[in-house]
């Protein structure tokens, strides 16, 4: 982990952790980075944002770094982290940078930058960016005259992946009923249009940002709203979206979540059934519930896990062929359509898959079975000293063998904040929460925490 970025990008509150210089120095260096690799041409880097406040200042923050460096910067405007991954892949970007935090509240905010393909860039390039924002390397020198870069508007891209996706279902939506919970983020001005131009009837809440609400007790994050809206209005199906549109969850026609892990396992029961689910596997990180796992081997699918970040899924299942994989918060990737998790994208597929199945998204869902799970933080005062201390570890193997086949207890460090992650799935939640207090009672008895 990057003393700046972590596994989803440079995230951290605006003006704070993430201020307008630091987009600046962000910008400048990928603009001199990726104009370095062409002897005739200026290096072509597209941007988009979300709706938070800040996510405007950035971006002119970020275009200035990139122009000066001699790199055309080219706008998308307000749109998804997926659009901004599709026009680098079909478009001809060098790089592509999404200006968002993601489901995190209006005042952080965040720069995931991208490759060619549309997968996040590798580790080394990032901490090239963050020895140069640092000052660890010398300063890169500035274009002048007309080797000072353009900006370009470029919100024919957006309009375009709408029409990406509106191709990718195999049939019409008519007669759904569908809800969207566009959490004031991103998706508020496409996955309508997406929805309605493939006949579905459009029941949409949280779709008018005004910069400060985004995320606020609405999407994916706190799916309850959604769950009320379905079932007041007597709905076939629910979807909700984070901040920047790259995850989804789903609510039932019953009001009940359905997560990652369930659409996972939904999707690709139906991809194998159709001749689909290339190499027969599924790839999950180690946070994705057991339930999934047993459900998977009922059925004769594979599982392959990876460390937690859609990152890792991603890269799995491009060095291997797979084609579906993605986390329990919604983070799906359908590698046929995207290389990277796109919520939009789910929901049509989820709703394809109960289409082709004739069945609602209860009984779809239903199938598999989540075991109970609880996860807390303890906050510690060094994240690697308390992943290591020998009583902790001796306290979660005695945890695991306690559970045996039934369960399981894993601890992991956060990737951006100084905590540990305890989590323990079981057959209850009583027997959850007990395992889980008692590693946290060893942790505290060895003087780990910094409360």
């Amino acid at each position: 982990m990057g003393k700046y970025f972590g596994t989803d990008g440079f995230r951290g509150e605006a003006n704070k952790a993430l201020t307008a210089q630091k987009a600046f120095q962000v910008g400048r260096y990928i603009g001199w980075y990726y104009g370095q690799k062409h002897d005739d041409k200026r290096a072509r880097i597209i941007i988009g944002k979300d709706t938070r406040r800040s996510s405007y200042m950035l971006e002119a923050a970020l275009t200035a770094g990139i122009t000066s460096s001699g790199s055309d910067a080219y706008l998308l405007h307000v749109t998804t982290t997926p659009s901004v991954s599709y026009c680098c892949r079909t478009d001809g970007f060098d790089c592509g940078i999404m200006i968002s935090a993601s489901h995190n509240p209006f005042y952080d905010n965040g720069i995931k930058i991208m490759r060619a393909n549309g997968q996040k860039i590798e580790a080394e390039i990032e901490e090239q960016i963050e020895a140069y924002i640092d000052g660890e390397i010398e300063e890169i020198p500035l274009a002048e005259r007309e080797a000072i870069g353009n900006v370009v508007d470029y919100a024919s891209g957006r309009n375009r992946y709408i029409g990406y996706l509106m191709t990718i279902p195999t049939r019409a939506f008519n007669g759904m009923k569908v809800g969207l919970d566009c959490a004031n983020g991103a998706s508020w001005n496409i996955a309508r249009s997406v929805f309605e131009a493939l006949g579905a009837k459009v029941y949409i809440i949280n779709n008018t940002p005004d910069g400060l609400n985004i995320n606020t007790n609405c999407g994916s994050t706190h799916i309850e709203n959604l769950k009320k809206y379905v079932l007041d209005n007597g709905l076939n199906v629910g979807f909700a979206y984070d901040g920047d549109a790259d995850r989804c969850l789903c609510v039932d026609e019953l009001g009940n979540e359905v997560n990652g892990d369930q659409i996972m396992y939904l999707c690709g029961k139906y991809l194998k059934e159709s001749g689909k689910l290339d190499g027969n596997t599924i790839v999950t990180t180690i946070m994705s519930n057991m339930g999934l796992y047993k459900a998977c081997e009922a059925i004769g699918i594979r599982t392959e896990k990876t460390a937690v970040g859609d990152k890792y899924v991603a890269e799995n299942m491009m060095a291997n062929g797979f084609v579906l994989g993605g986390e329990q918060s919604g983070h799906i990737i359908f590698a046929k359509y995207a290389t990277t998790g796109d919520g939009i994208l789910t929901s049509l597929m989820v709703l394809m898959t109960m289409l082709e199945k004739k069945l609602p998204l209860s009984m779809l869902a239903g199938e598999m079975k989540m075991f109970p799970q609880c996860l807390k933080n303890v906050v510690v005062k060094d994240k690697e000293e308390a992943q290591k201390n020998p009583a902790v570890l001796k306290g979660v193997e005695e945890v695991n063998k306690a559970l045996g086949g039934d369960g399981r207890m894993l601890l992991r460090a956060s990737g951006t904040e100084p905590k540990i992650r305890v989590m323990v799935e079981a057959k209850t939640d009583e027997i959850c929460e007990e395992y889980v207090d008692k590693l946290i009672a060893i942790i505290k008895e060895q003087g780990l925490t910094a409360e």
